[in-house]
């Protein structure tokens, strides 16, 4: 095939229809891959250059169609990565060697599971996968990081010489129950009683909840989630990754894929979460309160959302990064991946050292884990 390689670093070269075209025919395509939610990042400030997140998508065309596409980003740090890497730029620091920049292909800010190496046909995503390996080797950055991508894809980087690694997610499967109180009554009786306590703790505190979908999100209700979310990263003295803009963004250009939950104490709005879904799986995403109260965190976030995935028959809710304590609400674990290549072959080879290791540390960790089933009767 005659192929031709570019590097892009605005989604607006390629455009709306050529992109999306590529994201929707994927296996494991999400509303994360959509150019309405990539282009909201770059265009609102949140992953740009000035960030640290510099795009630098890579694409394989075919005459003007777009054959496969990589997300890829030059990073100048690795926060907002959710797969982390201190330690190994910590060892290149020790050294003398820079770390930094490094090849990213992620959702930024967002571990969710997704194609990564997007492409209408195998021979396009071989294409692809070429391309990366030769801007490898042209020797700018130090490293390249696959985060998240579907198991097959991992395997086709692995036969490219990446390193896999893998990690602990938490997901909650929805086995067709017709309320919440079913699904309930499926834990064993500690976790479903310590649910129920936490539920009625918020009920108690006079809490009412309201579900707002897309086209009804207003400015004022997005003004209200952004203080929420902004006021919760202050209070755990971190900077949020994410402002106003990009959420009105997501709002104008995706808000069929949202749901906005706010609480309210007599009438007045305490606190709200953000999720994002499709057809199959909700995925909880932003959540933040400007008072305390106990359990908020957990109705507002979790069951509120679990609630709408039972009424619409949702098959899945991921619930975002790392959280043992999800398992006592029914979520349970599920393997992720990541792929790592690293130029230094001193680097590279303490790096796979270091990834047996550490690999089979999560294998023990899923047994016990799974152990621990939460369930009266263990989904199969």
């Amino acid at each position: 095939m005659n192929y031709r390689t570019r590097i892009v670093s605005s989604l607006a070269d390629i455009g709306q229809a050529g992109w999306d075209g590529l994201a929707a025919a994927q296996q494991e395509a999400n509303p994360f891959l959509s150019y309405a939610f990539l282009h909201a990042l770059h265009e609102s400030g949140s992953a740009c250059a000035d960030t640290g997140w510099q795009p630098h998508y890579l694409t394989v065309w075919q005459g003007e169609e777009l054959a496969a596409a990589l997300p890829l980003y030059q990073k100048f740090h690795s926060y907002g990565e959710y797969v982390f890497d201190w330690a190994w730029a910590e060892a290149y620091q020790r050294h003398g060697v820079d770390y930094y920049p490094k090849l990213l292909s992620a959702i930024p800010f967002t571990p969710v599971r997704g194609s990564r190496l997007m492409a209408r046909d195998e021979q396009a995503r071989s294409a692809l996968l070429a391309a990366l390996q030769a801007l490898q080797q042209e020797g700018e950055f130090s490293s390249t990081h696959v985060l998240y991508p579907p198991p097959e894809q991992a395997e086709a980087l692995a036969d490219a010489g990446f390193l896999l690694r893998s990690g602990v997610q938490f997901h909650w499967h929805n086995e067709g129950y017709a309320s919440f109180d079913e699904f309930a009554a499926t834990l064993d009786r500690k976790k479903r009683k310590n649910i129920l306590a936490e539920r009625r703790k918020v009920a108690e505190q006079g809490v009412t909840f309201e579900q707002l979908r897309g086209s009804e999100i207003g400015e004022e209700h997005w003004r209200f989630f952004n203080r929420c979310y902004r006021h919760t990263y202050s209070d755990h003295y971190s900077t949020p990754y994410l402002n106003l803009d990009f959420f009105r963004r997501i709002g104008q250009a995706m808000p069929q894929h949202l749901l906005l939950t706010i609480a309210r104490r007599e009438g007045k709005p305490i606190a709200s979460s953000l999720t994002v879904y499709d057809r199959d799986t909700l995925y909880g995403r932003y959540w933040g309160a400007l008072e305390h109260v106990p359990c908020l965190h957990f109705e507002t976030a979790y069951y509120q959302p679990l609630e709408f995935c039972i009424a619409e028959k949702i098959t899945w809710f991921e619930g975002g990064a790392q959280g043992e304590h999800k398992m006592a609400r029914g979520f349970l674990p599920q393997k992720t991946w990541s792929a790592h290549w690293l130029a230094h072959p001193g680097f590279y080879d303490a790096v796979e050292h270091f990834l047996q290791r550490e690999g089979g540390g999560i294998d023990d960790y899923l047994s016990e884990l799974n152990e621990r089933n939460p369930f009266r009767d263990p989904p199969r």
